[in-house]
């Protein structure tokens, strides 16, 4: 972190015992029903918690999941995170039922030291996400009221320090605020990927879409030796090279943008030369190799094909640090996953060789885990997908910005 954002160190050495800290995790976990698949996230946030609880503070938990539209839904409550939470940390964690109401302020006022609390789901209530500055300040009041008279705010989510939010933003003018462990780490390593990169520098790129990914190509690209795309992103690429892709993914929209980039960067952009096809999108349809230039009308690309694979890993198997964020294909299903797996296979390579990697959160993080690959095969698995992009596209993240003091 800059020398001007507190950290968990600068609080604890202001003493917390007895004091209430409220902490913003990111705990957006994915769910199969109530069922987590993925607990990256939760874990990468017990060390705070831990930290602050075995201190003696009072650990109030703010975190969101999904996408509820301002109300409560069973769907989207915290309660399966709140359980593996307490799980991991050896202690019971309590959800109150509500946000900021009559439950979460008895349960508060209940704590004693080292208790550890969550709130609910705080996008159950419609001013955390509000564009009005003075709905969210009202939000984040009633957040405060929760620490009492000497509370402090640690921002632990890396995944939303990118979003104007009550939990993230506001709650940070209102306490002493300080950047959790899990916050300064990830910007020290992302700092590591805009200053003083070793070369060669590669970067991957794959997910759906482009429109997704321009601002951090148009970022990148001028800065990197290599820049691999894959994924669904790929095909409007392939498309703004005059190739049919099918019934392949494509936006439009981006083709000409896509054309742009590949007559300032085509020495740096690679694109896959062949990719595994589909009749229709599902686990069991049939699939087959293809050249790019060579996909059949009907058919959709779901995943890059052996041989893109081959090049690709020659070319990071050279890099001295990766940055790869967004899987090649549709990983989720086992006929379309070897491109994810052998993109990944090749970064962990690269790694062994003394380069340094980076997994830029999100649905990499989740390939990652469920390909059954190494986590630490790489050097750094990012908890946060959208803020990583955007902090290597050089954007000012509020979150961030506003624990500088």
């Amino acid at each position: 972190m800059t020398t001007s954002v507190p950290t968990l160190a600068d609080l604890l050495a202001t003493g917390v015992e007895g004091r209430t800290v409220l902490v913003r995790s990111d705990l957006n976990v994915p769910l199969d029903g109530s069922t987590i698949t993925d607990a990256g996230r939760i874990l990468a946030s017990v060390p705070t918690i831990k930290t602050l609880s075995d201190a003696g503070a009072k650990v109030i938990v703010t975190a969101h999941l999904g996408r509820p539209k301002g109300a409560p839904d069973p769907a989207f409550s915290l309660a399966p995170v709140a359980e593996r939470l307490g799980r991991e940390l050896g202690r019971n964690v309590q959800l109150a039922t509500d946000v900021v109401g009559g439950d979460a302020l008895a349960r508060s006022e209940g704590l004693t030291d080292g208790d550890v609390m969550m709130v609910e789901n705080v996008r159950f209530d419609p001013r955390e996400t509000s564009k009005d500055a003075a709905e969210r300040e009202k939000l984040a009041k009633a957040l405060v009221e929760l620490t009492g008279d000497e509370g402090a705010f640690v921002s632990d989510g890396f995944g939303v320090v990118h979003r104007e939010q009550a939990s993230v933003y506001d709650v940070a003018k209102l306490l002493p605020h300080y950047a959790g462990g899990l916050v300064a780490a990830e910007v020290e390593v992302l700092a590591k990927l805009t200053t003083d990169t070793a070369r060669p520098y590669a970067v991957v790129l794959g997910g759906s879409k482009v429109s997704d990914k321009i601002g951090v190509i148009e970022a990148l690209a001028p800065k990197v030796d290599t820049l691999v795309i894959g994924g669904g992103m790929a095909f409007t690429f392939l498309a703004a090279n005059g190739l049919s892709v099918g019934s392949s993914l494509l936006q439009e929209d981006q083709i000409d943008t896509c054309k742009s980039l590949l007559e300032r960067f085509g020495d740096v952009i690679h694109l896959p030369i062949d990719v595994v096809v589909a009749d229709k999108f599902a686990a069991d349809a049939e699939a087959k190799v293809v050249s790019s230039a060579e996909i059949p009308d009907g058919w959709m690309g779901l995943d890059i094909g052996p041989e893109a694979v081959k090049r690709f890993a020659a070319v990071l198997g050279e890099a001295k640090t990766v940055f790869w964020n967004g899987p090649a294909g549709v990983f989720e299903f086992e006929k379309f996953a070897s491109g994810t797996k052998g993109l990944a296979e090749a970064i962990i390579g690269a790694t062994e060789g003394g380069a340094f990697s980076v997994v830029g959160g999100g649905d990499s993080a989740a390939a990652v885990r469920t390909l059954g690959l190494p986590e630490d095969g790489f050097s750094h698995i990012s908890t946060g997908g959208g803020a990583s992009l955007e902090y290597l596209e050089g954007k000012e993240l509020p979150g961030l910005k506003v624990l500088e003091s």
